[in-house]
């Protein structure tokens, strides 16, 4: 039982990095589409936004109305006490305490939006500037991607470029060995047909001072002072 536990835990660790290893071959894409993601989150929190400074503004509005209502019973309920009708004075009195009331709920309404829409807001600032560095960020990363890589191919191809270059300067050198060897055989059959021609036994004869000589300035002078 403990080995089969065993197989099982071996299991789960090959499955994790096997799944690691796909997250990090596939991790720049998953980060972009994360962003693109949290860019529609933060699409719907603006128009979640909008909706309650809507509604913000619907409540204010309400509660303009509703001060505004109690204002005027205040004034009605004090024409009344001035015309000594007291009994109307006391239901102007209940309605002015009925607006009160829903005065004092809808003020409640209107902050409750109120503090709501500054918290999206702050949110949706945050958000955005998060956004920003990571699209800044995915940027570099991009770029940094694209160096190495044509960095590898730099490397890959001046490694096989050296191994290239080497295999073409032994064949440089063979090529001149040849060549070389090739002028040698001339130089050698020149040779060898100069010392087998008359002038190399002339050269020898002028060499031993045998036959005819070479004139020169000395010997010309000498003839001329004879005669």
């Amino acid at each position: 039982m403990s080995i089969f536990k065993k197989i099982i835990t071996a299991l789960r660790g090959g499955v994790r990095e096997t799944g690691e290893a796909i997250v990090d071959a596939n991790s720049t894409r998953i980060f972009e589409q994360e962003i693109r993601d949290s860019e529609k989150h933060v699409t719907i929190a603006k128009r979640d936004l909008t909706e309650v400074m809507a509604k913000q503004m619907q409540a204010a509005r309400e509660l303009a109305q509703l001060q505004e209502s109690i204002k005027e019973h205040e004034g009605y309920a004090m024409q009344a006490l001035n015309q000594g009708n007291e009994a109307l004075a006391i239901e102007v009195a209940e309605k002015i305490a009925e607006l009160e009331n829903s005065a004092a709920d809808q003020q409640q309404t209107n902050e409750s939006y109120l503090k709501s829409a500054d918290r999206l807001k702050v949110l949706i600032k945050k958000s955005e500037r998060q956004l920003t560095d990571y699209k800044r960020q995915l940027s570099m990363v991009k770029t940094t991607q694209s160096v190495q890589k044509a960095t590898s191919a730099i490397t890959d191809n001046f490694v096989a470029s050296n191994s290239k270059l080497l295999s073409a300067k032994d064949s440089l050198e063979r090529i001149k060995q040849k060549q070389t060897l090739f002028d040698d055989k001339l130089k050698a059959a020149e040779q060898l047909e100069s010392e087998n021609s008359d002038t190399s036994l002339k050269s020898k004869l002028q060499g031993a001072g045998i036959g005819a000589q070479q004139s020169n300035a000395q010997s010309i002078l000498a003839r001329l002072k004879t005669k």
